[in-house]
């Protein structure tokens, strides 16, 4: 069956995320789209997950529980898990990775740690969007180590797409998806041999993509959307 997704969100623990993409807030937008299935990847952090989990199992949404993470190079790199817990305990792998640079709301935003009524439960001290003391490479190889699929993010946009950041895409890793942008111009090499996504990267409810992006998998689940990423399904 094909689902509807949008797999590249922010909620408003990401600094850079608006105040407005609660857990509530995010999966309704979602539902009222008509979309399958999410991915909430804030920047370096999972903590949010649980409460968007929650929120998403009550509308009928699935939650393909993910984070967006900043290598060393200063590339953002998806991290996609079958389970919140898994999230989690990567989220807390790399936490320490993570420079102890507080952040600074006034500048760079609030990173507010919500439950499943939108309530703030508590703020993130470090600044998320700081890049980890670890390569590309070295993410790549930790997020399989804990089960985790690999997507280098919107390859082709940005400073922080790999093509820009690295001027190339590394080779010796498998990758299990690559996220390019259709805002701007597409890559100009071969992406034949690879399962290309393309999602939203909202910080903002309004940007969270319409329904036009499936995958074919073979159920609405999260293990089947997992498996039909890696190439399983």
């Amino acid at each position: 069956m094909k689902l509807f997704c949008d797999l590249h969100i922010h909620s408003c623990l990401s600094p850079c995320g608006d105040a407005l993409m609660t857990p509530n807030n995010i999966v309704g937008m979602a539902f009222i789209k008509q979309l399958d299935a999410i991915a909430v990847c804030d920047h370096n952090t999972a903590r949010n997950l649980p409460a968007i989990k929650e929120v998403a199992d009550m509308m009928g949404v699935v939650l393909l529980p993910g984070l967006e993470v900043t290598t060393r190079e200063e590339a953002h790199m998806l991290a996609y898990f079958r389970t919140v817990e898994q999230a989690l305990a990567f989220s807390d792998a790399i936490y320490p990775h993570l420079p102890a640079i507080p952040n600074n709301p006034k500048f760079f935003g609030e990173q507010q740690l919500m439950n499943a009524q939108d309530e703030v439960i508590g703020t993130q001290e470090r600044l998320l969007i700081s890049a980890l003391d670890l390569s590309f490479e070295a993410c790549a190889a930790l997020i399989g180590e804990y089960g985790g699929l690999c997507v280098p993010a919107h390859i082709n946009r940005g400073s922080n797409g790999c093509l820009n950041a690295l001027g190339f895409l590394p080779s010796g890793i498998a990758y299990d998806a690559l996220e390019v942008s259709k805002t701007v111009p597409q890559p100009q090499m071969d992406l034949s041999g690879y399962r290309i996504l393309h999602s939203s990267d909202a910080h903002y409810l309004e940007h969270i993509l319409e329904p036009e992006f499936t995958i074919e998998a073979g159920e609405k689940s999260v293990e089947a959307l997992f498996s039909a990423i890696a190439g399983k399904s």
